[in-house]
């Protein structure tokens, strides 16, 4: 097929006097994209393929329900779109050779002609179904957010919620921030100055796979190779042996040791030596090491290793901060003065509010001083990542956007105009449906959601307002700051007393800016693929609303399935279903929402120092940018990214030292060894690995499950010994210290 030559190899300049035809105005001013991005595009390719719908809507399909699956699970694999990226590629190519090419006609398509094999698996093909992948992997975050609530409501509050409610729910909340992001394509997809980093991997990586392979180790071959072998070792750590998931020796060297068992322990504790041999527990919650480039990983490894073994021990047995001796050393779980769990149930009334009376009764809560200091590290985070960016990128932010106004398109957006451009009364529309439901959700359904129609409309604004300035954050520095804490400190104070309304508000204003996001970072991905825009909106819609109704159908069916699922004090001890995530998401319900800020955060909370982190993380950035001003040749001072290095801990909890431990070892191995001394090595097979490994822990998870996992064959033996935390064999690992305390299993000091 014919395809015009508009730019010579990319990182060479152009010859005005050998291609006259190349106007130097149409080169991309960001040298990344000019080394990375084609300019050649071949409109005739076809896009609308039997093979894209079928092979897209599979992957979707099938990338939601897996990761709906593994969300409930103590180690929760992510699985995203690198594996159907790498996989789909010679599945594509097996469909051409084999499908029938025969023509045919669609009544009420005129002389049209129609073909499930029009020709060789082409580039496009690929990167849509790519697209519908993404949406599966609900952009990276695994499922949809919204279905944290479902699994609160029925697991922890152990109340009732509708079907109907929660699909309305998860579907609104994913595809409201499309509507207006659709509308900001021009400021933040168009320009050529809004570049948006993290999709020029993904092109390297379609050019990569497209580029005619000849080596006797195909990417093909070795991504059935090492799926297999990823298949076969899950058996191992995921049934056989699943004390290798945990390996905490230090606790097997002093088993009567509650300190040592607090330093050593990799799940409970500070995971001091404990190391694994289950790519569950390295990917899960950090997502998979090898993607990560050496110097984000030392960055995340310095800030934890600084606050692991650094902070924590001097504030937890040196000053023991906020009576952290009465509780663990590591728990996301919510306590009494006295160090025993709280009863939140006990706390709630009949209309699905604080009982004042009751809460009063059992007093304030208390939160480990891990959890605490967590919260502290997330104000710091969010302060430390505005002043951040405003003082190191606020000015090329600015001159970035003025050029979006007045510079001149570069040749991926002339070479788009050939395409039809999407209408904008689809965005209108879609934005006034979605917010039309969500206010039949909370009204008609108020019941069952809680939020005001005013809170709805106040949570849409928050996150209009905000995206527009995290999209170009995101488009010029690869940083995109969250909206969950501010959106539910916000609601907290407004509206205390309220846990479901809070979490529906964070989820309206987080996660409809964040879909907006997700939505124009991959537009950016089909606009320099030469993608044609109406393709790219349907696939993105299509594939959000599969994956949000298939994520509910397994949210659904696990919930009503699996006996006490998500209560890990009422699990066998052998049981994966510990829902870490939602144990978390939970917490934060009762923090912000039930009892609200200023009961735990406020004047009539022990925690009202936390708010300090907030003034820190804000001076932090602008102290770091003086220190530079001042010492412009210490080349070094301006590598200090503040944001990066205060939010490296904000995955824990969930993520417990073990995760990191092993994220940071492999990574390392991969992002540094291998690609200094194995370059080629890793230029050819690294995202395949990482594709690969993913792949064969989450068809290996599956089938354990429904070979033995349905009727509980369990294996009883001292590697089988729990496959949660007690696998690991540090039972003390989460007892209080301090003198007095009772805990059910822990010797009395």
């Amino acid at each position: 097929m014919a395809s015009q030559e508009l730019q010579p190899a990319p990182g060479k300049k152009p010859d005005p006097e050998n291609h006259p035809a190349i106007d130097p105005d149409d080169i991309s001013p960001i040298e990344q994209v000019r080394l990375t991005v084609t300019n050649t595009d071949d409109p005739t390719l076809p896009v609308w393929t039997f093979r894209m719908w079928f092979l897209g809507l599979f992957s979707c399909a099938l990338l939601s329900f897996l990761n709906q699956f593994f969300a409930y699970r103590t180690e929760p694999l992510v699985i995203n779109q690198i594996m159907v990226q790498v996989a789909s590629l010679p599945i594509g190519h097996f469909m051409a050779r084999t499908l029938p090419t025969t023509r045919f006609r669609i009544p009420g398509f005129g002389q049209r002609l129609f073909s499930v094999n029009p020709g060789p698996f082409n580039i496009k093909e690929h990167v849509l179904i790519t697209i519908f992948a993404n949406a599966g992997s609900a952009f990276g975050d695994g499922s949809a957010y919204a279905v944290s609530i479902v699994n609160i409501i029925k697991t922890f509050y152990r109340r009732n919620i509708s079907f109907l409610a929660s699909w309305l729910l998860i579907i609104t909340t994913q595809v409201l921030g499309y509507g207006w992001a659709g509308l900001l394509r021009k400021y933040v997809v168009e320009p050529a100055h809004m570049w948006w980093p993290s999709t020029l991997v993904q092109v390297s990586l379609f050019r990569a796979l497209h580029e005619k392979d000849e080596q006797r180790m195909t990417r093909a071959k070795f991504f059935l190779i090492a799926l297999i072998c990823s298949f076969s070792w899950y058996a191992v750590p995921g049934y056989l042996f699943s004390t290798l998931t945990n390996i905490s020796w230090v606790c097997w060297v002093f088993s009567k040791s509650v300190t040592a068992q607090q330093i050593g322990s990799g799940m409970r504790g500070l995971g001091l030596g404990s190391i694994t041999l289950d790519w569950s527990a390295v990917a899960s919650f950090l997502r998979s090491p090898l993607s990560s480039p050496f110097f984000a990983i030392m960055n995340i490894f310095a800030r934890y290793a600084l606050i692991i073994y650094i902070v924590i021990p001097i504030s937890y047995w040196g000053l023991d901060l906020y009576g952290a001796s009465k509780f663990p050393i590591f728990s996301s779980h919510l306590f009494t003065a006295q160090g025993q769990i709280y009863n939140i149930t006990a706390i709630v009334n009949d209309k699905f509010e604080l009982d004042i009376p009751s809460y009063q009764k059992q007093g304030r809560i208390h939160l480990s001083m891990f959890f605490a200091l967590t919260y502290g590290f997330g104000f710091a985070t969010l302060a430390s990542t505005l002043t951040h960016v405003a003082f190191f990128y606020g000015r090329e932010i600015y001159q970035r956007y003025s050029a979006s106004y007045t510079g001149k398109e570069d040749i991926h957006t002339k070479l788009m105009r050939r395409y039809k451009d999407i209408p904008s009364w689809w965005f209108y529309l879609m934005l006034a449906v979605t917010l039309a439901v969500s206010l039949v959700l909370c009204t008609v359904l108020k019941d069952q959601v809680q939020m005001p129609w005013w809170g709805l409309l106040f949570a849409s604004a928050m996150a209009f307002t905000f995206t527009l300035p995290i999209s170009i954050i995101t488009a010029t520095t690869n940083q995109t700051p969250g909206l969950n804490i501010i959106t539910e400190y916000v609601m907290g104070i407004i509206l205390p007393g309220r846990p479901i309304a809070n979490v529906c508000f964070k989820t309206y204003g987080y996660t409809s800016m964040s879909q907006a996001v997700s939505f124009l970072n991959d537009f950016k991905l089909g606009h320099y693929m030469m993608i044609p825009p109406r393709s790219m909106f349907l696939v993105q819609f299509i594939g959000t609303v599969l994956a949000g109704t298939i994520n509910l159908a397994v949210a659904w069916w696990l919930l009503t399935s699996t006996e006490n699922i998500c209560q890990d004090e009422l699990l066998p001890p052998d049981s994966p279903w510990t829902c870490p995530d939602d144990r978390v998401f939970f917490d934060a319900s009762v923090i912000w929402g039930l009892v609200g800020p200023k009961r735990i955060f406020g004047s009539d909370g022990n925690y009202a120092a936390m708010n300090w982190f907030f003034l820190g993380g804000a001076i932090g950035p602008v102290i770091v940018w003086l220190l530079h001003k001042a010492f412009p040749k210490q080349s070094w001072i301006p590598l200090i990214n503040l944001p990066v290095l205060i939010g490296a801990t904000g995955m824990m909890p969930a993520a417990t030292p073990l995760n990191y431990n092993a994220w940071v070892l492999v990574g390392t191995i991969f992002n540094f060894f291998v690609f200094r001394y194995r370059k080629r090595w890793w230029q050819r097979y690294n995202y395949v690995l990482s594709a690969t490994l993913d792949a064969g822990v989450a068809f290996m998870a599956m089938l354990l499950y429904f070979s033995v996992g349905v009727e509980n064959k369990d294996l009883s033996w001292w590697g089988t010994n729990g496959q949660a935390s007690n696998s690991e064999h540090c039972d003390l690992a989460t007892c209080p210290t301090a003198k007095g305390i009772a805990v059910d299993g822990c010797p009395l000091n």
